[in-house]
């Protein structure tokens, strides 16, 4: 794959825009938002699901958890350096499109898997897709936007994460609800039914569904993405003097960085974020069914419509704010940040803990907006801290740590809590009921449950509370990770203008 763009030469001086007109700048970074939204979408589907594959497959929470996060956090960090590398030296928009067609491929494969182990296998697959996508499009971005504006374009970028999990929400959940002869009978209604033969689709679960839906369409999406957006000159934006360099090794990436203070507590404080997120949000909707009594549908809306949308909010807020704060708080990028993650400590906590869910909500909404104030920021330090020569494998290595470790922490750590905690509260209801005896009664549907009476109710009360709590609990204390992850963007803070100020000129 030739690289098909020239650097700058040495002596250029950088547009004072950026890279091409303002209409088609703003044209590609809505095409690689909507790439982030549909990474995030295939990503995180899964949080929305985890009952029902429960249910399908017999599993527990810490089951769920391998899912959501070794499944595909190890071989995307491991991965997301080489890819990294050679979006340094090859044609980025190229790996872009290549990426989305293999990770929404692997999407709708999910709908097929007929066992956990499948599953997990698919799950792998769609990890080394997405591995290709947010190094070289952070690299293109740095190349089509100047740096005094780079903070507000990588927020808007970064916007994928939240949107991406409210439409995953929405749709997961509204699909997952259906009854497989509901989809079939709109299939046929729209011409289409020719292409499933004689299926029969009242034994296909909503869920399956869901993963074929919102995966399909990123094979389209990867077309568009090649067919449409040009490979700028690499390192277009940066300063004269630092265009049309020697190609950078991966060594050298790594000694720039490991001199940079701030970059370090910017990793540290956005892996601890990760680990808290990416757990909660894998049982966010767990705990809305369980604790508040919501259908799946019910709760994808309130999980993605509310607290996306504020989630969103705070994405674009941070880098917004950053780039207009800049010149009378030059290190907004710090303070900002850590000022989010250390407010939405208390609000979350009062959020999940408050048994009535209209009081509850406002909490949430405004603790999930602030928290995300930290990823805009993360991405514009881990890509001004660097040059062009090295500014996909800067963020590569971001997110090999914050993933490896948040990613693929988060969600086992966060479900193996939530199986602790309910063993204690099953234990604490003094029945003699342990998780394999639960397993049937959870499993019961409303109908089933409403004929029981005597001591199979009061067990099947016993383990329901059990499940509730149990994952109540482990939220919360989850929840008081965005402390720590805030101290550490305060720390970045001391040495932020000395590691940055090489590459903020413009």
């Amino acid at each position: 794959m030739a690289e098909t763009t020239i650097n700058a030469p040495a002596n250029a001086v950088p547009a004072s825009e950026g890279f091409g007109s303002a209409s088609y700048r703003a044209y590609v970074l809505s095409a690689l938002l909507i790439v982030y939204i549909f990474n995030f979408i295939d990503r995180t589907i899964v949080n929305i699901l985890t009952e029902p594959i429960k249910l399908t497959f017999g599993l527990e929470d810490w089951q769920m958890g391998l899912l959501g996060g070794p499944a595909f956090a190890v071989l995307y960090t491991f991965i997301g350096i080489p890819i990294a590398r050679g979006a340094e030296r090859y044609n980025r928009v190229v790996i872009i499109a290549l990426a989305t067609a293999v990770w929404s491929l692997f999407t709708a494969l999910c709908g097929f898997a007929m066992s956990f182990t499948m599953l997990f296998l698919f799950r792998v697959g769609v990890s080394i897709g997405e591995a290709g996508c947010t190094p070289p499009a952070q690299s293109l971005i740095a190349d089509y936007f100047k740096p005094s504006s780079r903070a507000t374009a990588v927020s808007v970028y970064a916007l994928g994460v939240p949107l991406g999990g409210m439409l995953a929400s929405i749709f997961g959940g509204q699909l997952a609800g259906l009854e497989g002869a509901q989809f079939g009978a709109w299939i046929n209604s729209v011409g289409l039914g020719f292409l499933f033969g004689d299926l029969d689709w009242s034994q296909v679960e909503g869920w399956r569904i869901a993963f074929v839906v919102v995966g399909l369409p990123g094979l389209l999406i990867s077309l568009i993405v090649w067919r449409t957006i040009k490979e700028p000159p690499r390192g277009y934006t940066d300063p004269a003097a630092l265009q049309g360099l020697e190609k950078s090794s991966f060594k050298d990436a790594l000694a720039v960085l490991s001199k940079k203070p701030a970059y370090r507590h910017v990793v540290f404080g956005a892996t601890l974020a990760s680990f808290v997120g990416y757990g909660v949000g894998q049982f966010t909707t767990s705990f809305l069914l369980r604790t508040h009594g919501l259908s799946i549908q019910e709760a994808s809306l309130l999980y993605g419509i509310v607290l996306g949308i504020m989630a969103a909010i705070g994405v674009f807020a941070s880098g917004w704010l950053a780039d207009k704060m800049a010149k009378r708080h030059p290190n907004s990028l710090s303070w900002l940040p850590a000022v989010g993650m250390a407010a939405s400590v208390p609000l979350y906590a009062f959020g999940f803990l408050m048994e009535n869910l209209w009081l509850a909500v406002p909490a949430l909404m405004i603790a999930a907006m602030i928290h995300y104030f930290y990823l805009g920021p993360m991405y514009a330090v881990s890509g001004g801290v660097v040059d062009s020569r090295m500014r996909a494998t800067s963020v590569a290595i971001t997110l090999f740590v914050v993933n490896l470790l948040g990613y693929g922490l988060g969600p086992p750590l966060i479900g193996v809590l939530s199986t602790f905690l309910k063993t204690v509260f099953l234990d604490g209801a003094g029945l003699g009921l342990t998780l394999e005896a639960c397993k049937p009664l959870l499993s019961m549907s409303a109908d089933a449950k409403a004929l029981l009476g005597g001591a199979e109710l009061q067990a099947a009360n016993a383990c329901a509370s059990a499940e509730a709590r149990g994952l109540q609990w482990s939220i919360v204390i989850f929840c008081g990770g965005y402390g720590w992850a805030a101290l550490h963007y305060l720390l970045a803070g001391r040495t932020l203008q000395r590691d940055m100020v090489a590459y903020s000129a413009s």
